[in-house]
């Protein structure tokens, strides 16, 4: 999900190396609960109510998205890390919702993570046809965090964008996979991301090189100016996810999370040291637990 992941590569790397030292005798957490609250109040929407039609069973599980869903940098520097995936991983310390859901015999020959590492709302349709012609029982989605992360507010998608992008990725599933059941993560809080690590002076040196600068660019400014670009961002992710909400409501066979992943109190030992912005494989591990919880929900 790192917004320009090869721009900022050699960036990260030199970065890393020298700090690498600091990262094993750096363990305090900053207080997650000092950020001032934003203007806009997140309010998940509620899920809909379930159908009968549900299958908490599904056979087959194939994956949407961007890199959250490749566990991008959970095993190594900037590499994607798929056995860890909390979708269709096969690590059994992260317990993916495929392992959980088809066991550990099954899970490589009946699931698919076809997302990709930066990936935009704009992508999913081609990724949800991909996953369409594999007939899974079941497609996880998450995306919309590269949407949001960009080197300033002025880039971010346009909700009328995402929305067009994210119907049009249903209507793909549904061309060719009718009977395809979806759950659908909600957008991550980068303003808590924000508000986590930003008094962590090695997180600050890793964000420096460019990580989601709309958010966490100059993370120890408190001015104005500053506090109305992190709110910008935070609105913009909530509005991301009042669209993912509405839309899955609509279709009788999808399932939206309730705000579940963007409500999550997670704190720096679920991300990955290697950024300070993915999650570790414990934090895939506590998304795959979330996932477990909506989709087996009768």
């Amino acid at each position: 999900m790192p917004y320009g992941r090869h721009r900022i590569r050699t960036a990260v790397v030199g970065t890393v190396l020298a700090v690498a030292a600091l990262a094993g005798c750096t363990n305090a957490a900053p207080d997650p609960g000092s950020a001032a609250a934003p203007a806009r109040k997140a309010t998940p929407a509620p899920a809909p109510t379930p159908t009968s039609r549900w299958d908490v069973s599904p056979a087959s599980v194939a994956a949407v998205g961007d890199s959250m869903t490749r566990a991008f940098d959970a095993c190594a520097l900037l590499a994607d890390c798929p056995e860890a995936s909390w979708a269709t991983g096969t690590d059994p310390a992260v317990n993916s919702l495929a392992l959980r859901l088809l066991g550990a015999d099954r899970v490589a020959a009946h699931s698919w993570n076809l997302a990709r590492s930066g990936a935009r709302v704009e992508a999913l349709p081609e990724q949800m046809a991909r996953a369409a012609a594999e007939r899974p029982g079941l497609v996880t989605v998450m995306i919309g965090a590269n949407d949001a992360c960009r080197p300033t507010p002025a880039g971010m998608t346009p909700v009328v964008e995402f929305r067009r992008s994210f119907e049009a990725a249903l209507g793909r599933l549904r061309k060719d996979a009718p009977e395809a059941q979806v759950y659908v993560a909600s957008v991550p809080d980068l303003h808590r991301l924000w508000d986590t690590g930003r008094a962590n002076p090695l997180v600050r040196r890793v964000w420096e090189v460019g990580v989601c600068g709309s958010m966490l660019a100059d993370p120890l400014d408190a001015g104005e100016a500053a506090e109305r670009r992190r709110t910008a961002v935070r609105d913009r992710v909530v509005a991301y996810n009042e669209v993912l909400a509405e839309v899955c409501a609509a279709d009788e066979l999808c399932r939206y999370d309730g705000g579940a992943v963007f409500g999550f109190r997670f704190d720096t030992s679920l991300l990955s040291t290697w950024d300070w912005f993915h999650p570790s494989r414990a934090g895939q591990a506590r998304l795959a637990e979330l996932a477990y919880r909506r989709v087996t929900r009768k």
